[in-house]
């Protein structure tokens, strides 16, 4: 009898298990941009990516150019703006926010994933609102695995 339980449960645990899958606008030039992918990738993530005028999706997302990075990720019906650490957007798409947007790290943060330069350089993860007002969601002192 456990073992029928464990066969009926299976699938649902695999749902819960199961992560949003990532919609990725980079330029066809930025090799960090396929780093972040990848890492993100290796920690469950399917991911879609399209080589495009990154301008042109600054855009249409309307993202300020001061909250900008080097890639735009939708997930889950928020934007990711840049080499965003997964564990702080799944912290983020769990808290299901209704006020923000997104998370970005603006510009190009030496030592966030993808970037991986040592020594580490601290930087921080901000939300942001339609507005583009900001909040810090979280702060890095060191590498996030």
């Amino acid at each position: 009898m456990g073992a029928l339980a464990a066969v009926v449960a299976a699938p649902h645990l695999l749902a819960a298990q199961a992560k949003a899958p990532l919609i990725v606008y980079k330029d066809a030039n930025c090799g960090c941009c396929h780093l972040w992918v990848e890492y993100m990738q290796a920690r469950g993530y399917k991911a879609t990516v399209t080589n495009t005028d990154m301008n042109r999706i600054k855009a249409q997302y309307k993202i300020p150019q001061g909250l900008a990075s080097c890639h735009t990720t939708l997930v889950g019906g928020y934007i990711i703006e840049g080499h965003v650490p997964a564990p702080d957007i799944e912290a983020f798409l769990k808290q299901k926010p209704t006020t923000f947007i997104g998370l970005t790290i603006p510009g190009m943060p030496a030592s966030a994933p993808g970037m991986d330069q040592l020594p580490f350089v601290p930087y921080e993860v901000l939300t942001f609102d339609a507005q583009g007002r900001t909040t810090v969601f979280a702060k890095h002192t060191k590498p996030t695995r």
